[in-house]
């Protein structure tokens, strides 16, 4: 079992508290069909920063308590987004970190917002073949956009590259994005 240095803690709390903070801020285009949810694009940091996947999973929840869609968006949302940070972190190569929440987002959330509308009935998939490719191209934005602007300039910056673990700074650093 991994024991969690301070550093770490403090990373996955910061990681949390700016998911929150960021989907928060910006309520209107994170929720619905059409999302972009500004702070997906936080969901490629696990590449870097393994600590920060359960950082991810924690601020989701919390900013998914005030989502519209309730409880179904609080346990499908959240999860969408802890797989995918479990799965970007276990990507091999930069260009493909973002992958994993556009993926898990674009079937999940959509699953959840086309049930939530038509339930499993007959309106179920033409609704899914609405809000999964929204939240998709959201996940898009999100994620390749701000997310890759992340991954190409943090292991940049003299204190952020220092926090990476050198395994991942060496092996994974060498593709560009």
């Amino acid at each position: 079992m991994h024991k969690w240095t301070t550093r770490e803690l403090t990373l996955a709390a910061l990681t949390a508290a700016a998911y929150a903070a960021l989907t928060l801020l910006f309520p209107g285009p994170s929720y619905g069909y059409a999302q972009l949810r500004i702070a997906e694009a936080l969901t490629v940091l696990p590449f870097l920063f393994p600590a920060a996947a359960p950082g991810l999973l924690v601020g989701c929840l919390a900013a998914n308590l005030l989502s519209p869609y309730g409880l179904v968006d609080i346990v499908c949302g959240t999860a969408a987004t802890g797989l995918a940070a479990v799965l970007t972190m276990k990507c091999r190569y930069k260009w493909l970190a973002p992958l994993p929440p556009v993926l898990c987002n674009g079937v999940i959330v959509g699953g959840m917002l086309a049930w939530y509308e038509a339930g499993l009935g007959p309106g179920f998939w033409p609704m899914f073949a609405i809000a999964g490719p929204g939240v998709a191209l959201g996940e898009v934005c999100a994620c390749y956009v701000l997310g890759g602007v992340l991954l190409s300039v943090l292991p940049r910056v003299a204190y952020f590259k220092r926090l990476i673990p050198p395994e991942r700074l060496a092996r994974r650093h060498r593709e560009t994005i």
